[in-house]
């Protein structure tokens, strides 16, 4: 387990990452909140790479809820079957539609507590959206900011909802900034294998260094 990383020592991390990513946002492409909900929906489990190579026919066969809506699920299934839980996740996007049609006249709810109603839609989804389309004030916990977290000392939390939580309460502010910009340095730099530790901004404050022999 990682040493935690103490009060000064997290002003300090916060501090470098809004430094070190000033304009950070995501990297799924979209033009609209329908659009984004979408793509953050089928980038589960599934780079953001494979996710912006699906959308662009996905989004020009159904460019409304309400054509998604009527949608053949076989048809939905071809648009995506190359990413990750496609059966489900054709399933969650028809749903979906349906829902936001039947509960909000079309229009996409921007509400945690509305967003996690819908069909494939989790805490993690729901802020996402929120955090990237109104930048609210909200922390998403994916695979690379769990890892980051973890390396910093930011938290020692076994699960995401539990690192949010962390992250939440010792970040406070700029969440949505912070969020999109520890997905970055977790893509890019703090990766899973091979991390490019060496010039990094931050390795001063890692916790973690010493397994990757910096």
């Amino acid at each position: 387990m990682a040493k935690k990383a103490t009060k000064l020592e997290i002003q300090a991390i916060k501090k470098l990452f809004l430094e070190n990513y000033p304009d950070s946002v995501t990297e799924l492409n979209y033009t609209n909140a329908y659009e984004l909900l979408i793509a953050v929906m089928l980038s589960a489990q599934c780079t953001d790479k494979r996710v912006n190579l699906i959308t662009p026919k996905l989004f020009s066969a159904y460019p409304t809820v309400f054509d998604l809506a009527k949608a053949n699920l076989d048809d939905v299934k071809t648009f995506i079957n190359t990413c990750s839980f496609f059966n489900n996740k054709a399933k969650n996007l028809i749903t979906m539609a349906n829902q936001i049609i039947d509960n909000y006249g079309g229009k996409i709810p921007l509400t945690q507590k509305e967003l996690v109603k819908l069909a494939g839609v989790g805490q993690k989804t729901a802020n996402v959206v929120m955090l990237e389309y109104t930048g609210a004030n909200l922390m998403a916990v994916d695979t690379h900011v769990f890892r980051v977290a973890h390396r910093l000392g930011l938290s020692n939390a076994k699960t995401a909802i539990k690192t949010e939580e962390e992250l939440v309460k010792k970040f406070k502010t700029d969440l949505h900034r912070l969020h999109q910009a520890m997905v970055l340095f977790g893509r890019y730099r703090c990766k899973a294998i091979n991390p490019l530790c060496e010039d990094c901004f931050l390795k001063s404050y890692c916790k973690s260094k010493e397994r990757f022999k910096v």
